[in-house]
């Protein structure tokens, strides 16, 4: 069910899946995406799709402006800030009553929730980041949202717009070249990028490039947080140093091999298994139907103890085709 919420800053799509009975899991996606384009992958897992919507009710949240068929922002309309786009979360948080919750971000979304988590660390649980940023744009990352701020401008979402967005995204073998087809996954985008109102694509990418440097207080974050970075991903060294400036006591790194920076659409059954181990930190467990699975045998008792290592968080991490690393 969508809902529609008036903030300070202006109007937020919520779309809310599951039993509101049950904890609440907010999700943000990254730049030009929804919660179909950013999420879907990981959530038709049915692996994780148990994971997740046996112990929580889902929230997507939409950037201003990105939800399905959303009309364009009015120009006149003042641009949030990466502040106002956080302070929105805890607007929404009290319009639907909710305490303390999980968060899950990709990119520029998993900047939005680590500010959020920095202002208001008694509202959040844990943190599942994709890609995170928490620095400043580099000088190359400036020049790069310019060039594509400008032609969104000029030209709308252009077939330019999108191919810079596509790299932005996946790894080159889903992207596909001369001799690999670009793979059904980044056709899918492409086309859900055709969506997308230029102009409140613009106003999101105006707020993560003006967004401040938040390395400084990332070690007073005192919540679990697990990260995934594809090796790939251009924000691939960024994660890295997230992750050595947290508290190495509630932060996990895992590494995921020949994928881009949306692991939860390019390879969302590697983030499976590092989950399950998270959330067991909390006391919460998948349905016994799909502990059999001969993809992800998650039980404790269909792992080899080799693969398992005691965690100060709560994590068992070594999972397969991932590189990881957590103390």
């Amino acid at each position: 069910m969508e809902h529609r919420v008036k903030t300070a800053s202006g109007v937020v799509s919520v779309i809310v899946y599951g039993d509101r009975e049950k904890p609440a899991l907010i999700t943000y996606p990254d730049l030009a995406l929804n919660h179909m384009s950013c999420f879907q992958g990981l959530f038709f897992c049915p692996e994780a799709a148990s994971l997740l919507l046996h112990n929580f009710c889902i929230y997507h949240i939409s950037p201003p402006g990105h939800e399905l068929g959303a009309a364009p922002i009015c120009p006149n309309d003042s641009a949030p800030s990466a502040e106002n786009l956080a302070d929105q979360i805890l607007e929404v948080l009290n319009f639907f009553g909710l305490g303390v919750v999980m968060c899950m971000g990709v990119t520029a979304g998993a900047y939005i929730l680590t500010l959020f988590a920095m202002k208001h660390r008694e509202r959040v649980l844990g943190l599942i980041l994709v890609s995170p940023l928490c620095k400043a744009p580099s000088w190359s990352e400036w020049f790069y949202n310019k060039v594509i701020s400008n032609l969104l401008y000029y030209y709308g979402m252009c077939g330019v717009v999108k191919e810079f967005l596509l790299q932005r995204y996946f790894s080159k073998e889903v992207r596909g070249n001369v001799e690999i087809p670009e793979s059904d996954i980044a056709q899918a985008c492409r086309r859900l990028l055709d969506e997308r109102q230029s102009v409140n694509v613009m106003r999101f990418l105006d707020a993560i490039d003006r967004r401040p440097d938040i390395s400084s207080g990332l070690k007073k974050l005192k919540c679990r947080t697990l990260i995934f970075i594809g090796d790939q991903s251009p924000f691939y060294s960024e994660a890295v140093h997230m992750a050595a400036t947290l508290d190495r006591g509630y932060c996990a790194l895992v590494e995921v091999q020949a994928c881009g920076s949306m692991v939860t659409e390019e390879q969302p059954h590697a983030m499976l298994i590092p989950m399950e181990y998270f959330l067991m930190g909390y006391g919460l467990y998948r349905p016994s139907l799909f502990t059999e699975s001969p993809r992800s045998p998650l039980s404790p008792s269909c792992i080899s103890p080799e693969l398992l290592s005691p965690e100060s968080m709560g994590l068992k991490l070594k999972p397969i085709k991932t590189r990881i690393s957590a103390v």
